[in-house]
């Protein structure tokens, strides 16, 4: 292609939103903002020239794109632009957020906070963060496409510290996705609050965790964290292309178990990681990353698309104006299978069934990783025990995937901020139960 640039695109945006933290019984934050601006990006085989601006006069613009293509001797070819083309999406915002008056939603978190803190009387410390968004984007690309996308999010996280004996523990837990101000229904909120409290009354009374080998159920309950980064970042075209992911070079190659199946679909209805396009204007699809264990696809942005000619999957995702597109997951998932989760349980005789998983760690050169468990019990003779403590889990994604040797056919999803390479976006993950024959548990027990 000689010094001709391959690709360009503008991509504008403008962002409402409303950010309320409450902590200790104080609002401790408010904002109402509007974030707006422009980035501009040139990718000349292979190497992307990128420049942003909250400046959207005019001129500026165009100063700022001629400084841009400096490097490009040959110039950008461009297409004749197509008709633009709007999100359309399957699903109803019934109230927007920016509708709704602030006072309602100060009511909304101080009811949380109170209400937790009522629940249980060990609590020394409630943290309550709301946060809603309404972005519209515009992309225009030198193909000639024309998109317009609005997407909505609301998010409410509860973080309750408590303490006895000396002893703090922590409970955590978020709600939210792709969704209108009508998800934070009064029953929502009281079943939000109630299992985060509860959760924390248990780890206030547990047992400390066992450490050693041990058979390990993830219940569907428990989000797919795991899958999310022990998995899902290595599947990522900027890593698996790259040299940066033990799943380089597998496709077609078997790297599971042949029950588990795994997607990242960014069409699911009122997920948090769902979009109608991506940030590069590719329409969203469900991916099929493996199929009966066989690994199929990665997830491919515009620029590692095109640089290993194969077609985008729509995972070219940027966090704001300010920052370009990389290869970032959505709604990624195991598929169910076809085990009864209560038989699942009862298959084990001595182990450790995970309710809920906390944060981790992950490799994706080697594939090893370590996670925390948030709410974890012990399972004796086939039947949910006692809860423990300070637990942990490590181990190898890639033996992982091959170990996991029972498959059920129940489905929980969790929602989370995915952070790479300086920028986060919003994403969701989902399991069904799993069996686990060999994983080593850490703690502080025999």
């Amino acid at each position: 292609m000689g010094d001709d640039a391959a690709y360009g695109e503008v991509f504008t945006e403008e962002t409402n939103y409303t950010l309320i933290q409450m902590e200790s019984g104080k609002i401790e934050k408010l904002e109402k903002g509007l974030d707006s601006g422009v980035g501009l990006r040139i990718i000349k085989p292979w190497k992307t020239y990128f420049a942003s601006t909250n400046n959207k006069d005019e001129q500026h613009l165009v100063d700022l794109a001629r400084e841009l293509v400096r490097p490009v001797s040959g110039g950008l070819g461009i297409q004749q632009g197509r008709d633009l083309q709007l999100a359309r999406y399957p699903f109803r915002i019934d109230i927007a957020p920016g509708d709704v008056d602030t006072e309602e939603k100060l009511a909304l978190v101080r009811n949380a906070e109170s209400v937790a803190r009522k629940m249980e009387r060990r609590i020394k410390q409630v943290k309550v963060v709301y946060r809603d968004a309404n972005q519209q984007v515009r992309i225009a690309t030198s193909d000639g496409d024309r998109i317009e996308d609005t997407r909505t999010q609301v998010v409410m996280m509860l973080l309750v510290v408590g303490e006895e004996g000396g002893h703090l523990q922590t409970a955590y837990e978020a709600i939210g996705g792709f969704n209108g101000f009508e998800f934070f229904s009064a029953e929502t909120i009281d079943t939000f609050i109630e299992s985060t409290v509860k959760r924390l009354s248990g780890l206030l009374s547990a047992i400390e965790a066992p450490r050693g080998t041990k058979t390990v159920i993830l219940g569907s309950d428990a989000g797919g964290t795991m899958i999310h980064e022990a998995i899902g970042h290595g599947l990522e075209a900027d890593l698996a292309m790259e040299g940066l992911s033990c799943y380089k070079g597998m496709l077609g190659q078997v790297i599971a178990n042949p029950l588990v199946s795994i997607a990242d679909d960014k069409t699911i209805p009122h997920k948090r990681g769902t979009y109608a396009f991506d940030d590069e204007g590719t329409p969203s699809e469900n991916t099929v990353l493996v199929e009966n264990g066989v690994l199929r696809n990665y997830l491919f942005d515009r620029f590692h698309a095109m640089k290993y000619k194969v077609q985008s999957t729509g995972n070219g995702r940027r966090e704001s104006f300010r920052f370009k597109p990389v290869p970032r997951m959505s709604n990624t998932l195991i598929l169910p299978g076809n085990d009864d989760p209560e038989k699942i349980i009862a298959s084990v005789d001595d182990g450790l069934y995970v309710k809920k998983m906390g944060g981790g760690q992950v490799d994706t050169v080697r594939g090893d990783f370590v996670f925390d468990i948030q709410e974890g019990y012990l399972i004796e003779k086939g039947k949910i025990g006692p809860m423990v403590r300070n637990a942990t889990m490590m181990g190898n994604g890639p033996c992982v995937l091959k170990g996991i040797d029972m498959v059920g056919a129940d489905l929980g999803f969790g929602i989370g901020t995915c952070g790479k390479d300086g920028q986060g976006v919003p994403v969701a993950d989902a399991q069904p139960t799993i069996r686990i024959p060999e994983i080593v548990v850490g703690g502080r027990g025999e």
